[in-house]
C-alpha cells in the first residue's frame, strides 16, 4: 500500500509515469498536458480543491491504472483533465484533437457516476451496483472509479472516523465485488484487507498479528516443502519461479467465521504457485510435467484436481490446481500455470474468485465471455481491447430516482406513466405527466438511466384506452384494463338506474328480460354495453322507450296458450299437492285456488314479503314489497293492490333467481363459484352468462332454491368467495 504525502514521493511518481511509460506521450503532447495542468491548479485554493482529487492522488491514481490494471493513454487523460472539462476551461472533444486519443466518453461516464453519488442513493443494494455499471458505459470508467477508490483506502487516515466508516462499507459493498467480478484480483484483495481494517479493526489487527507471529514458522514450511521440488523442476529445463503466497487478513477472518474455529485451525493459510515462463505452445507440456512431478513428490488428493487447462473457462482462465499432503501431514493447494495465465489472472482478465466457487450475475458472466477475445487474439492488448471495448450490461433495464432518492428499476423503453403504476396503481390511475429533471414532461416520456421522476396527478383524471399504447409494462397494462372495466361497470350501473329512473317516471314497467333482447336486437353484445351507452348519453332515452314499448306490444300481440313459464314451479306444485292440502301462497281472506303468476319484474321466492297486483285480465301479479314499480303501483292502483303471504313450507318447490355478480377473475372466480353451488344440496345452477374481460367480469347467475333462508345463506358464500366484489338479487 502506497501513502504519498511530500515532494520527493510526487517527484518518484512524476518521473515513473515519464519513465516508465516513455511512449506514452509524445513531447508536444507532455508540454501541452503541462501547460494544463499548470494553468488548472494555479486557478485554484488549496481549499478548493477536495481531498483525494490532488494532482499527487491523481498520479497514484495513474500510475495504480498503468501497472496494476494495465490501461493507457485515454485513461490517464481523463484522470488528469476530468476537472478541466467539468469546469467548462476545455471541451473534451478539444482533448480528443490535441491527443489524438478518444477520452469523451470516459470523462463523461465519470462525471455521470458522479452524479449518481451526489443522490445520496443507498450503495448497498443490487439496483445501484446495476446503475453504476450502466452509467458507466465505457469499461475503462469502472477500473479508474476502482482505482481512485483504491487510492482514497490507502490513505484513509487522512478522513475523520464517520467518513472512514461510509467508504470502508463502500469497499465491502461495491468496490471490492466490482474488483472481484473483473478478475482484478490484487485490488479486490488489498480492498477487503482494508474494509475489514478500518470497520472492524481488533479483528484485523489480531489477524495481522498472528500472521506476523507465525511468518518464520510458516516461510520455513514453505522452504521445507518448495527445496526439493524445485530441485526437480529444473530437471525440466524450463524458467519458472516458485513462490508461497500467504492468503489475505480477509480471506483467513471469512474462513473462521464460515468454519467456525479458530485462527490457529486454519491450516491453509497460503498456497504455493509455480510459473513457467515458457512459449504459448509449451505451456500445457509444461504444467502438465510440473503436476507429474508434484504428485510423486507428494500425495494429492484426487478430489481437490481442477483442469483449467484442457478445458479454460468461459472467462478464458487456465490454470492447474491439486491438494497434496506435504510435510507435517499438511494439506497444501499448488497452482501450476504460465507468465500468460498469471497475468491473465492478476490483472483482471479472468475472475479469480470464481474458481471459489461462486456463481456471478448472467449478464456479467456475458460480459466476462467476451474478455476472452484477449486470449484468443495474441496480437490483440489489453490496451487495445480497453480503447474499443464498450461495456453493454443491462441494456434491457432502467434506473430512475424517487424525488426521496429510492431507486426504480424498468424495462428499458418505460415510460413516465409506467413508472407512476410501479410505484402505485392509484398514483399510475391519477396520473397526468410528470416532472423529469426538473422539467414537465407527459406521460408519455421514455425514461433514461439517472432520471429523478416526480408523478404529477389530478383528482379529475381517469385511466383512458388510449394509455394502453403508452405504457409498456404488464403491471401498468393489466392495472389499465382493469380500472377501465371499473369504469365501464360503474357507467353501466349509471345507465341502469337512469333507465328505471325515467321509466317509473313514465309509469312503465321495466322488465330486464325485455331490456336484454332489446340491447340484442340494437346489436350490443352485453346488456352492460347498453347501459354504458345510456349513461355516456350516446343512446337517446326517448328512442330507448319507443324501442322497448314497440317490443313490448309486438310480444303482447302473439297468441300464447296460458301457461306458466319455467321460473315459476307454482302451479306444479300445487297440480302435485294431495286435496285439502293448503296453498303454498295464500292471497287476500285466506282465498285459495286463486290464478296467480310470480312477477318476472322481481321474482318473489317462498319467504320473500308479497302482495298481491290484479291485473285487466283478472289474474293476480305477485311482486315482492321491496320491487322497484311497487312504490308506483301502489301509489296510482292502490285498488288493485290485495294482500299475500306464503304458507305452511315451499314443499319442494324451487323458484328461479338471477343473482347479479361482480368480481376480479384473475384467481377462477367463476369456478370457484359455481363449484360452490354444485356443493349445496338443495339448490342447482341453472344457467350463467358472464361478460368477462382483462381480469374483471360481471354476469348474471341464475340459480334454483326453495325459500328466502336458502338465498340468503347462498349469497353470503358467494361473497366470501376471493375475488367477488358484489353480489345483488335481480
Amino acid at each position: 500500500m502506497t501513502k504519498v504525502s511530500n515532494p520527493s514521493t510526487f517527484r518518484l511518481y512524476y518521473s515513473r509515469l515519464l519513465h516508465t511509460h516513455a511512449n506514452l506521450f509524445t513531447y508536444e503532447e507532455r508540454k501541452e498536458l503541462k501547460s494544463l495542468l499548470k494553468k488548472y491548479y494555479e486557478s485554484q485554493s488549496s481549499t478548493e480543491i477536495p481531498y483525494g482529487h490532488s494532482l499527487m492522488d491523481k498520479l497514484c491514481i495513474i500510475d495504480t491504472l498503468l501497472n496494476e490494471i494495465g490501461l493507457g493513454k485515454a485513461a490517464v487523460l481523463s484522470v488528469l483533465l476530468q476537472e478541466l472539462v467539468e469546469n467548462k476551461q476545455i471541451e473534451s472533444a478539444e482533448i480528443d484533437l490535441k491527443f489524438q486519443t478518444s477520452v469523451s466518453g470516459i470523462i463523461q461516464g465519470m462525471l455521470r457516476v458522479r452524479e449518481l453519488y451526489e443522490r445520496n442513493t443507498s450503495i448497498e443494494t443490487e439496483n445501484f451496483r446495476k446503475l453504476f455499471l450502466t452509467f458507466a458505459e465505457d469499461i475503462r470508467v469502472i477500473l479508474i472509479i476502482i482505482a481512485e477508490h483504491l487510492q482514497i483506502m490507502r490513505t484513509l487516515d487522512a478522513y475523520n472516523s464517520d467518513n472512514r466508516q461510509n467508504v470502508a462499507r463502500e469497499s465491502s459493498f461495491l468496490y471490492a465485488p466490482l474488483a472481484h467480478r473483473m478478475g482484478l484480483y490484487a485490488i479486490k484483495t488489498e480492498l477487503e484487507d482494508l474494509s475489514l481494517k478500518y470497520t472492524n479493526r481488533e479483528i484485523f489487527k489480531e489477524i495481522a498479528q498472528k500472521l506476523n507471529e507465525t511468518k518464520r514458522s510458516r516461510d520455513k514450511y514453505i522452504y521445507e516443502f518448495i527445496n526439493p521440488l524445485e530441485e526437480k523442476l529444473k530437471e525440466l529445463g524450463y524458467k519458472f519461479e516458485i513462490k508461497g503466497r500467504t492468503k489475505s487478513i480477509h480471506s483467513i477472518y471469512n474462513k473462521i467465521k464460515k468454519q467456525n474455529t479458530l485462527f490457529e485451525n486454519i491450516y491453509d493459510l497460503f498456497a504455493i504457485r509455480i510459473i513457467f515462463d515458457v512459449p504459448y505452445e509449451k505451456e500445457k507440456a509444461a504444467c502438465w510435467q510440473a503436476y507429474s512431478i508434484v504428485a510423486d513428490m507428494y500425495q494429492p488428493n484426487p478430489k481437490r484436481l481442477r483442469d483449467w487447462l484442457s478445458i479454460p473457462k468461459s472467462n478464458g482462465y487456465e490454470s492447474l490446481h491439486t491438494t497434496v499432503l506435504g510435510p507435517q501431514g499438511k494439506w497444501v493447494e499448488v497452482q501450476i500455470r504460465t507468465v500468460r495465465m498469471d497475468e491473465v489472472a492478476e490483472k483482471g482478465l479472468a475472475a479469480h474468485w470464481k474458481y471459489k466457487g461462486i456463481k456471478s450475475e448472467s449478464g456479467m458472466d456475458e460480459w466476462l465471455k467476451n474478455i476472452q477475445e484477449i486470449l484468443e487474439n495474441p496480437e490483440l492488448n489489453a490496451v487495445d481491447f480497453m480503447d474499443e471495448f464498450k461495456l453493454n450490461l443491462y441494456d434491457k433495464e432502467v434506473f430512475v430516482f424517487t424525488p426521496n432518492g429510492d431507486l426504480h428499476k424498468l424495462p428499458k423503453g418505460a415510460t413516465a406513466l409506467d413508472f407512476a403504476f410501479s410505484v402505485h396503481s392509484g398514483l399510475g390511475s391519477k396520473c397526468v405527466g410528470a416532472k423529469v429533471n426538473g422539467k414537465n414532461m407527459s406521460i408519455k416520456y421514455v425514461l433514461n438511466n439517472g432520471d429523478q421522476v416526480e408523478v404529477l396527478t389530478s383528482p379529475t383524471q381517469k385511466p383512458n384506452v388510449s394509455w394502453l399504447n403508452v405504457v409498456t409494462t404488464s403491471k401498468a397494462k393489466n392495472k389499465i384494463r382493469q380500472a377501465l372495466k371499473e369504469i365501464e361497470f360503474k357507467d353501466a350501473e349509471l345507465g341502469r338506474e337512469t333507465l328505471m329512473r325515467r321509466f317509473k317516471n313514465w309509469k312503465i314497467d321495466l322488465d330486464e328480460g325485455k331490456i336484454s333482447r332489446l340491447a340484442k336486437k340494437k346489436g350490443f353484445k352485453t346488456v352492460s354495453d347498453f347501459y354504458q351507452e345510456i349513461a355516456l348519453e350516446k343512446l337517446d332515452i326517448l328512442d330507448v322507450r319507443e324501442a322497448y314499448l314497440d317490443l313490448e306490444k309486438r310480444e303482447a300481440s302473439i297468441d300464447q296458450p296460458e301457461i306458466r313459464s319455467a321460473e315459476s314451479f307454482t302451479t306444479e306444485m300445487h297440480s302435485k299437492e294431495t286435496v285439502g292440502k293448503d296453498d303454498v301462497l295464500v292471497i287476500g281472506q285466506d282465498l285459495k285456488n286463486v290464478d296467480f303468476k310470480l312477477s318476472k319484474c322481481c321474482n318473489p321466492i317462498y319467504g320473500d314479503d308479497v302482495f298481491g297486483f290484479v291485473s285487466v285480465t283478472g289474474g293476480i301479479k305477485i311482486h315482492r314489497t321491496d320491487c322497484p314499480n311497487a312504490p308506483q303501483m301502489i301509489a296510482r292502483f292502490g285498488y288493485r293492490i290485495v294482500k299475500a303471504r306464503w304458507s305452511g313450507k315451499s314443499v319442494g318447490s324451487q323458484y328461479p333467481i338471477t343473482l347479479r355478480i361482480v368480481g376480479h377473475d384473475d384467481i377462477g372466480i367463476v369456478t370457484n363459484i359455481t363449484s360452490l353451488i354444485s356443493k349445496e344440496k338443495n339448490i342447482s345452477l341453472r344457467s350463467i352468462s358472464i361478460d368477462s374481460n382483462a381480469g374483471l367480469f360481471q354476469g348474471n347467475l341464475t340459480i334454483m332454491v326453495n325459500d328466502i333462508k336458502e338465498l340468503e345463506g347462498i349469497i353470503k358464500k358467494i361473497r366470501l368467495v376471493k375475488g367477488v366484489k358484489n353480489v345483488s338479487r335481480s
